[in-house]
C-alpha cells in the first residue's frame, strides 16, 4: 500500500507549503519588490497544491492495484470519462483540471513582468515548463499504480488550457499591479 494519502493529508501539505512559500516571499520582497515576491512564492505554492492533489492517493489507503489491472498506456480518449466532481470542488473533473493551473499561469506573469522585456521569454518557458510538469504528473501517475490516479492526455489538455488562461488573466494583472516598480536601479 501507498503509506499516505487522504484529503488530510493533502491540506496539512497546503498549509506547509503555503507557509514555506510565504517566507520565501518575505525573504525575496526585499529584492524583488512585494508584487513580485507574492507572484513568486505564489507560483511555487500552486505548483506545490497541484503536485499534492495530483500525486497523493485521495484516500488514505488506496489499497494495491494488481499488475493485471495496471494500465500499460495513458488513455487517449479526447474528453473521455471522467469522473463528475472531485472531493472539494463540486462539477466535472475536467474543469477542476483546467481550474488548478489557472493560477500558476496567473503568477508566471506577474512574476516574469518584473524582469521588463525579458518577460517575453520567460513567459512562454513558463508555460512550456507548466506544460511539462503536467506532462510529468500524468507519466508518474502511469508508473506509480500504487497512488491509484488514472494516466489521462485529456488532463493535459486542460491542464495547459488552465495555464493559458491564467496566462491572459496575469497579465492583466500585470498592468493593474505593475511589478517592475519594485526593481532596484542597479538591475
Amino acid at each position: 500500500m501507498f503509506p499516505v494519502g487522504g484529503v488530510g493529508v493533502m491540506l496539512v501539505g497546503v498549509a506547509v507549503a503555503g507557509v514555506v512559500c510565504g517566507l520565501l516571499a518575505v525573504v525575496l520582497s526585499r529584492r524583488l519588490g512585494p508584487v513580485a515576491a507574492v507572484a513568486v512564492g505564489g507560483l511555487l505554492w500552486s505548483i506545490a497544491i497541484i503536485g499534492l492533489i495530483t500525486l497523493l492517493p485521495a484516500t488514505a489507503a488506496p489499497g494495491v492495484v494488481p499488475a493485471e489491472g495496471r494500465l500499460d498506456t495513458c488513455s487517449w480518449d479526447i474528453g473521455g470519462p471522467a469522473p463528475d466532481g472531485f472531493w472539494i470542488f463540486s462539477g466535472g473533473q475536467r474543469l477542476l483540471n483546467t481550474v488548478v493551473f489557472v493560477a500558476p499561469g496567473a503568477f508566471l506573469v506577474v512574476a516574469a513582468a518584473r524582469w521588463g522585456r525579458a518577460a517575453l521569454a520567460l513567459v512562454p518557458l513558463g508555460l512550456a515548463l507548466l506544460a511539462a510538469y503536467s506532462l510529468g504528473i500524468e507519466w508518474t501517475q502511469l508508473e506509480l499504480a500504487r497512488i491509484d490516479r488514472a494516466c489521462d492526455v485529456t488532463d493535459i489538455i486542460d491542464n495547459v488550457t488552465g495555464a493559458v488562461v491564467g496566462v491572459g488573466l496575469g497579465v492583466v494583472l500585470a498592468m493593474i499591479l505593475r511589478p517592475w516598480r519594485g526593481r532596484d536601479r542597479h538591475d
